[in-house]
């Protein structure tokens, strides 16, 4: 199923299997996808990692993400582009920006228990409906259902991560840094930048990190970066001290002890293996 309008925008609905599981890999730019999954035993990579994936875990993903499928059984894919519905713009809307998507270097995965899934089925069948709906309200129907879905899936993930046991202001400035990060990391690579950028002290995140977990904000900018390293040694030819470059380091050393210290593995070794 698929909806396209005069302007690009567009939103597609696929169950996939086995034999068109080629589907996950053609993301392109400024497009993100929900996989939900209908049996146990799903094994993807992405970005290098291995997964495996259950009945009803959900995940979501940007053109970011690198998919290589090692066993698919069964999955509904909803993917759509920014002219459909750009989450960063409707942030106020939704509040997956530095959740769901754009969260640095976490994966999210949602777990629904089952009223949740019995809510997220019945939003399903409900965009699977508009599909066939050809006025001139289809457009506002389908992006409805799409914000409901992620209202859902955001709340999910927001309690299995106890986010509800902080304040609402905290969770927004750690989403916001999330989001920053995703968007700067190529380039900032201490946390004091960030904090400037939000107006807060290095000391105050910390202490809003230390809140919410036990990864510091500092992790999240060296695993962002370590994210992308793997991505671009597996996915790309390009040499290591063109990647160390890109990544905002001006010596392939100082990137090379840098991927070591967290991989244990030289960037070659790390290619290679």
């Amino acid at each position: 199923m698929k909806y396209l309008n005069q302007n690009g925008a567009f939103i597609e609905l696929h169950e996939i299997t086995s034999d068109n599981c080629n589907v996950l890999k053609s993301s392109k730019n400024s497009e993100l996808s929900l996989l939900w999954f209908n049996s146990d035993n799903n094994i993807l990579i992405i970005d290098a990692v291995t997964y495996s994936f259950n009945k009803n875990d959900i995940i979501s993903l940007t053109e970011f993400h690198k998919i290589e499928v090692v066993k698919i059984n069964t999955l509904k894919l909803i993917r759509w582009n920014r002219s459909f519905y750009c989450i960063v713009d409707h942030d106020s809307e939704v509040g997956c920006k530095g959740i769901l998507y754009y969260g640095a270097s976490n994966l999210p995965i949602i777990k629904p228990n089952n009223e949740n899934i019995e809510i997220l089925q019945t939003v399903l069948k409900m965009l699977q409906l508009e599909f066939n709906s050809k006025d001139n309200l289809q457009l506002e129907m389908l992006q409805m259902m799409v914000k409901r879905m992620l209202i859902l899936c955001t709340r999910i993930y927001k309690l299995q991560s106890n986010y509800f046991q902080k304040e609402t202001s905290s969770i927004d400035i750690i989403r916001e840094y999330n989001y920053l990060v995703e968007t700067h990391f190529k380039k900032k690579h201490s946390v004091s930048m960030y904090a400037e950028m939000l107006n807060k002290s290095p000391k105050t995140l910390a202490n809003l990190f230390k809140q919410a977990g036990n990864k510091t904000p500092l992790y999240y900018i060296k695993h962002r970066i370590m994210l992308e390293a793997r991505r671009l040694l597996n996915y790309t030819d390009k040499t290591i001290s063109e990647i160390g470059y890109e990544l905002g380091f001006t010596d392939v050393q100082v990137f090379s002890r840098f991927f070591k210290n967290i991989e244990h593995l030289s960037p070659s070794e790390f290619r290679n293996k």
